[in-house]
């Protein structure tokens, strides 16, 4: 689970500072997914910051299973996006010499567990991750190799590899056509269910929204609404 409590964040601003994130409060239980969505420059993408510890707010507190993170140091809030927070950036930006099976594997290796056990287990966890996300036979593929969507899809693979509890995902469909990027959608919902993870997911297209458990609307930096979808 992932609670963010009367969270704020502001940013130097000239003599003054701008506010980016304004005392929002939200919750993404185990097994759902929470679509949030708003304007260009609303905040969307500085809320997924923040739950992904990469930025401390000013004031407020983020709960991952139980843990504030905001009283974490550096290292602490790395050790814990290493193991219990995945991020499935906009981007895919996997490593061009790489296959999309050693796209994960490097995940293991950032994870500090090098045994030669821990590998053959990771191994095998990545040729399961591959295959959940439909890529069983393109593991020797280099990025050059692949679609935009299976881009996409190795993207999600690989920040499942650690088996976070929390899933922040940030505009996956932006680079797809609509058809791919239907099928991301419903990838993240699928991989939300079986995984249990507790799910957020920025998005510019509405059309996604009324498949989410939970929708939150940001308009310059403040919660202004929130639905409740049927599952």
């Amino acid at each position: 689970m992932i609670r963010l409590e009367n969270v704020t964040l502001t940013f130097p601003d000239g003599d003054g500072r701008v506010t980016a994130i304004d005392h929002i409060s939200m919750t993404a239980h185990p097994g759902t997914a929470t679509g949030i969505t708003g304007p260009s420059g609303s905040g969307k993408s500085s809320l997924l910051a923040v739950a992904a510890t990469l930025i401390r707010p000013d004031s407020g507190r983020i709960l991952i299973d139980e843990l504030d993170t905001t009283t974490l140091d550096a290292g602490e809030a790395t050790s814990l996006r290493r193991s219990s927070i995945g991020i499935v950036f906009q981007q895919p930006n996997l490593i061009p010499s790489l296959t999309a099976h050693e796209q994960l594997m490097v995940m293991n290796e950032l994870g500090g567990q090098h045994s030669r056990r821990h590998r053959a287990m990771a191994s095998t966890r990545a040729d399961e991750l591959l295959d959940a996300v439909g890529l069983r036979n393109q593991g020797a593929k280099r990025a050059h190799q692949l679609s935009g969507g299976q881009r996409q899809r190795v993207n999600i693979a690989r920040a499942l590899m650690n088996d976070p509890s929390v899933l922040l995902v940030d505009e996956p469909t932006s680079a797809l056509d609509q058809e791919r990027g239907a099928s991301i959608i419903d990838l993240i919902l699928r991989l939300t269910d079986q995984l249990n993870t507790s799910t957020l997911l920025v998005t510019h297209d509405l059309v996604h929204l009324p498949r989410m458990h939970n929708v939150v609307h940001i308009v310059d930096g403040k919660l202004t609404d929130t639905a409740l979808n049927a599952a």
